[in-house]
């Protein structure tokens, strides 16, 4: 680790305002993490444009019918009104005006109004029936990362009950934010195929993969119910995907001190994934299937005919750390120059990442870096910028938002079979980049 450079966050501190942000909120996390829980009824608490902003950019983002309400708090009645008063009366007018909403779970994080008021959002849960969990997630604090982690502490901490016992069977997987529902699913299949009995918290695999369903958009149709998350204590592993996810892994642990935690920075390329297999492997004294090893055959040689291409070239990545860090050091595998990582947010893993420049940033910092990449991966928002370049840069679009492309919750990127298409997906780009700038010249 000693060629590893010290964060710098200069950039960010010394700017009085965000130009071209790619950060996003910590109530848009929250919101998005509720609509992973089975009949769960994502509630902001804030002024309807907080809510209505994140509703149009799911929509977007999934095209799919996004399931979020909100409390409608104005300026006056977050200063006249208590905070109880606003959220129960949202959830009254809510289920009163669908008489077919019945949600198992009320799920309401805050914003920056509420949470500057001070709004004693816990005693709500004394004055409602349906099972609730609070989080508080000001939007003036963390991102998108942290506020989807936080939601999955909060329902660890409020829900799971505690106990000793364990069941040998039993795995949680705890995936950071910008793991997509499809990729959730395989990574719950892959250690279904070690035979452990899998969950996951937040599971989108059932709620954004764009499988129409009935009373879609309604309410979170996640596959995990508070139910399960009751007694999520007995599980015998968690897995979790992404350093912001070790809250809710320690929060867990505080439930049931015999779990066994194992983490993962991320599961990206052959070196994570082999590390996640042998762990699956020494619990359950068996070997992976066949299609795992021919899939491992598959990345490698993927490698092979990715790296005169990815080899000779300079990448700029850019979005939330969790997701930055697995990318990095996947092309660096194949010999990549990662010359900047641009992060949302300060995070503890950034400081691991090996890149010329590692910050955190908005856009209008990733610029400089631009001029002398062959690829960007970021999201859709670099996309008007990279135009403006006189050099051909390619893009591949990552992370939150993606206007441009449909099936974004159907990209796979994780473990063996997703990091093969990640590689052969950044080698078209940058044989089509290439090709472009000879016939130019």
């Amino acid at each position: 680790m000693e060629n590893v450079p010290k964060i710098e966050l200069s950039k960010h501190e010394h700017k009085p305002l965000q130009v071209n942000p790619i950060k996003l909120s910590q109530p848009m996390g929250s919101a998005l993490a509720f609509m992973g829980i089975k009949n769960c009824m994502p509630l902001m608490h804030g002024s309807q444009g907080c809510a209505s902003y994140a509703k149009v950019f799911f929509t977007r983002h999934y095209n799919e019918p996004i399931p979020l309400y909100n409390t409608s708090v104005g300026d006056i009645t977050a200063i006249l009104d208590g905070g109880d008063y606003s959220i129960l009366m949202a959830i009254e007018n809510i289920t009163k005006k669908n008489t077919t909403l019945k949600p198992e779970l009320i799920g309401l994080c805050t914003t920056g109004l509420t949470e500057t008021k001070g709004d004693d959002v816990r005693n709500v849960a004394t004055h409602i029936e349906i099972p609730y969990c609070y989080v508080n997630t000001p939007d003036y604090e963390g991102g998108m990362e942290s506020g989807w982690a936080l939601t999955a502490k909060a329902l660890i901490k409020q829900h799971t009950k505690e106990t000793s016992t364990i069941d040998t069977d039993k795995l949680l997987l705890l995936p950071h934010a910008s793991i997509q529902p499809i990729e959730v699913e395989k990574i719950k299949e892959f250690c279904e195929s070690f035979g452990f009995e899998t969950y996951a918290l937040p599971d989108l695999s059932t709620s954004l993969d764009g499988y129409l369903s009935q009373n879609q958009g309604k309410l979170g149709t996640g596959a995990i119910g508070i139910e399960e998350i009751r007694e999520l204590g007995t599980c015998a592993t968690i897995v979790s995907i992404g350093s912001s996810m070790q809250i809710a892994a320690k929060a867990l642990l505080e439930k049931n001190s015999n779990i066994l935690h194992l983490h993962f920075d991320h599961l990206m390329g052959q070196e994570k994934s082999d590390n996640f297999v042998s762990a699956l492997m020494k619990i359950r004294q068996n070997e992976p299937k066949a299609s795992i090893k021919r899939w491992r055959g598959r990345l490698q040689d993927a490698m092979l005919d990715s790296h005169f291409l990815i080899g000779s070239s300079h990448f700029v990545i850019s979005g939330e750390p969790d997701m930055c860090v697995g990318m990095c050091e996947l092309l660096q595998s194949v010999g990549g120059t990662v010359d900047a990582v641009i992060a949302t947010v300060y995070s503890s893993v950034l400081q691991t990442i090996s890149a010329k420049n590692v910050f955190v940033g908005d856009l209008e910092d990733a610029v400089p870096y631009f001029e002398n990449a062959d690829l960007v991966i970021s999201n859709y928002h670099a996309e008007r910028l990279l135009h403006m370049q006189e050099r051909h840069t390619g893009l591949i679009l990552r992370g939150f938002p993606n206007y441009e492309e449909l099936g974004n919750q159907l990209k796979n990127d994780q473990l063996y079979e997703g990091s093969t298409y990640f590689l052969f997906e950044v080698a078209n780009k940058l044989r089509e980049i290439k090709h472009h700038g000879n016939i130019n010249e």
